[in-house]
């Protein structure tokens, strides 16, 4: 299995390389103010792929999170009810035996 993910990886990086050695152009970007800046394409499209994906991990490393906080919440919550309920074994108390029921005549 370790080897099929290496070898996953091998080829998402030999394919990222020969897009960016394909894609090697400068692309113009005009900003605020008449501003134009030349990024490469292959710069240009990994800081976009990082736009959205940052917020996106953001978003499930805090879900995660509040997930993991509500779990140890209801594990305390489990761990405190039973606590109070290990007493020990019920022990009927010690009451005298009920009469027997007597025929009315």
């Amino acid at each position: 299995m370790q080897f099929l993910k290496m070898l996953f990886w091998c080829l998402l990086a030999f394919l990222a390389a020969a897009f960016t050695l394909g894609n090697w152009t400068t692309v113009p970007i005009r900003l605020v103010g008449g501003l134009v800046a030349d990024v490469n394409l292959p710069l240009l499209l990994f800081l976009t792929f990082l736009l959205g994906l940052v917020p996106t991990l953001i978003w499930q490393h805090a879900a995660r999170w509040r997930l993991r906080q509500r779990l140890n919440a209801s594990e305390r919550a489990l761990a405190a009810a039973t606590a109070t309920t290990e007493t020990g074994p019920y022990v009927a108390p010690n009451d005298p035996a009920p009469l027997p029921i007597q025929p009315t005549v």
